[in-house]
């Protein structure tokens, strides 16, 4: 069974050597996606015989994990293995996201920070991330407690099957709505983090962002209907009752209240542009699945 483990990496020369020994105990076939940094982290892993993707400018974490998939598949992975070089992963954590896929057990397993009762999580990181968890879960169907964990693994029919496209933080929800829709078996297995000196890169204000964006946007083109349609019925509706009260002060004083008039008139407008707009890309959508 071939596992490769993959790191997205920027600027991250004081770690990815160390980094890189300790994981070769484990996997000969490690890809380090080197995304754009300006030190020396690309030369330290091709001395180490990692295989080394160069972007030539920081593209961000999801061109990265884009980037990882995309040599994994390539070089016939039959598990990959997400693993952040900023060292808060532990290397001994890797063999239990690696148990449920070699067990049959699960197709995508992620490491949850939240399964383990013991783990010090910032305040604001764990009330950050509950949060987008929680649209995850309402958007895409899944069940789970950490959406944003970028320690997971993916069996050979995941990685055969979804072709991730967000450049940005917003990938990891991304991957876990797409694996839901293709139902794939998802599971989580407690991990810790080393959060000593908070070396995460990731700020967490661009990186909520980023997902809320990622989710609104699959909402928006896999589900119009609701997305377009029910804000769009909403303002017909407001519109249509200013409409009607318009009439109303007008029959019974012969006068047009221009404010409630305008109000009316606008939120039909807006009603049915939305509902066409719906009606429009659900059709396009549903001919572009067949």
């Amino acid at each position: 069974m071939k596992i490769v483990i993959g790191i997205p990496a920027y600027n991250e020369e004081k770690n990815i050597a160390g980094l890189l020994i300790k994981l070769k105990k484990i996997s000969s076939d490690i890809i380090v996606c080197n995304d754009g940094s300006n030190d020396l982290t690309s030369k330290i892993a091709k001395e180490l015989d990692a295989i080394v993707i160069d972007h030539e400018k920081n593209l961000g974490y999801g061109s990265a994990i884009k980037s990882i998939f995309l040599k994994a598949h390539e070089i016939n992975a039959d598990i990959l293995v997400t693993f952040d070089a900023d060292g808060q992963h532990r290397i001994e954590d890797i063999n239990l996201v690696l148990e449920p896929i070699k067990n049959n057990i699960a197709d995508m397993v992620i490491g949850s920070r939240f399964l383990n009762n013991n783990q010090e999580i910032p305040k604001y990181r764990k009330i950050g991330i509950k949060a987008i968890t929680k649209l995850t879960n309402v958007t895409g169907g899944t069940k789970i407690t950490d959406s944003q964990s970028g320690f997971r693994a993916y069996n050979k029919k995941t990685l055969d099957k979804i072709r991730p496209q967000e450049s940005g933080m917003g990938i990891s929800t991304e991957i876990l709505i797409k694996a839901q829709k293709a139902d794939f078996k998802i599971s989580e297995v407690p991990i810790t983090i080393l959060y000593e000196g908070d070396t995460s890169t990731h700020n967490p204000i661009s990186h909520g962002s980023s997902v809320i964006l990622s989710t609104l946007k699959y909402v928006a083109i896999e589900r119009p209907l609701v997305f377009y349609g029910i804000p769009g019925v909403i303002f017909f509706l407001i519109g249509l009752a200013f409409g009607v009260w318009t009439i109303q002060i007008y029959s019974e004083e012969g006068q047009v209240i221009t404010n409630i008039a305008l109000v009316g008139v606008s939120g039909v407008m807006m009603g049915t542009i939305l509902m066409l707009t719906a009606t429009i890309l659900y059709s396009i959508v549903s001919v572009v699945k067949k």
